[in-house]
């Protein structure tokens, strides 16, 4: 069975992320969504919220297990029997962090390969980051992230339900 780790710290997830994510589980016979926390990022959501998200989103698909990530990835690939690692690149400006990672990864285990997908042009340019920043200032997010994770972005900043976002 193969199966690859997408792993990503969707602080929210986004329908970019949902595009890879719901691609990936076409090429491989199973496919674990790994929700990390980022030290270099101050979340928005917890883990578990994130977790929660994500698992909502992609209830329809049994192939896809999302879990989250403890440790090192190369790690916990190992743990989860899992033997690629699913990247998403969005523009040139991601290549060369997401270069220097795989490289790091193949590094630290040989046997692991990454694979770099791009999301459908119309996500190319969509960030958790922007999607919170948008949130935050009341702008309308519903063609950027599913209907659950509008309602936790309201929740987040303390917006009235009538109110954009």
């Amino acid at each position: 069975m193969k199966r690859a780790i997408y792993p990503g710290s969707f602080d929210p997830v986004t329908f970019g992320h949902l595009d890879i994510i719901r691609r990936a589980a076409t090429i491989f016979d199973g496919l674990v969504v790994g929700v990390a926390c980022n030290a270099a990022k101050e979340p928005l959501f917890s883990i578990d919220e994130r977790v929660a998200m994500l698992k909502q989103c992609v209830l329809d698909v049994p192939t896809i297990e999302v879990v989250e990530i403890e440790g090192l990835l190369v790690d916990f690939c190992r743990a989860m029997d899992c033997h690629t690692i699913i990247r998403g690149l969005r523009a040139i400006s991601d290549f060369e962090y997401e270069f220097q990672m795989a490289l790091m990864n193949r590094r630290l285990a040989p046997d692991l390969e990454t694979v770099f997908l791009t999301p459908q042009e119309a996500h190319t340019f969509l960030s958790s980051r922007l999607v919170k920043e948008v949130a935050h200032f009341g702008g309308d997010v519903s063609s950027f992230v599913p209907g659950h994770v509008i309602d936790a972005l309201r929740e987040k900043f303390h917006m009235p339900a009538g109110q954009q976002s």
